[in-house]
């Protein structure tokens, strides 16, 4: 019997499963553990969930939050998955302000806390802090998400008031976290 090598069991066949899978799959070792939280792993099965088998959509409604499939034959959706908020929220008070390989930025519009979450696996971190840096003002403010020359996510905060605008550009320590 031949051994299969680590790098296809994870390149070839683990970016092929669903986010959730992968995420149970990093417990096997730390071996595993680290080959599945490395940037190059995360582009792959980012690049291969968007085939159109795989195509999510996320609904939020006044009270539920859900995921379905897309049906590409009909342009329809599939059955739901419901999705809990984790944290705390009132209804229809969440806003996407910004979206990068399945992450979201969101803000809670009635605190104005910016948070980064994985609906897939419904970890968040928020982004605000107690010294008023990192919340969110409604038609002054622009979000984006993107990633840096050393291959980690960076959240772009734009600011603009009184006349002065100002970029922050947040480090997302403990990014591994909310992608697991």
């Amino acid at each position: 019997m031949v051994d299969l090598p680590t790098h296809t069991i994870v390149f070839e066949i683990l970016t092929r499963l669903p986010a959730k899978d992968v995420g149970r799959s990093k417990s096997v070792c730390k071996q595993w553990y680290a080959l599945l939280s490395t940037q190059d792993f995360v582009r792959i099965h980012c690049s291969r969930s968007v085939v159109s088998s795989n195509q999510r959509v996320l609904l939020i409604d006044d009270l539920t939050c859900s995921v379905r499939p897309i049906i590409s034959n009909n342009n329809d959706y599939g059955p739901s998955s419901i999705v809990t908020f984790p944290f705390h929220h009132q209804n229809n008070d969440v806003s996407i302000l910004s979206h990068l390989n399945g992450l979201l930025c969101v803000c809670l519009n009635h605190t104005y806390e910016l948070l980064l979450w994985n609906p897939t696996t419904t970890a968040f971190k928020r982004l605000s802090t107690p010294d008023s840096h990192g919340f969110y003002i409604n038609n002054l403010d622009a979000i984006g998400l993107y990633v840096d020359a050393d291959d980690d996510y960076k959240v772009l905060h734009i600011k603009r008031r009184s006349g002065v605008v100002g970029s922050f550009a947040d480090p997302m320590s403990h990014s591994e976290e909310i992608l697991d």
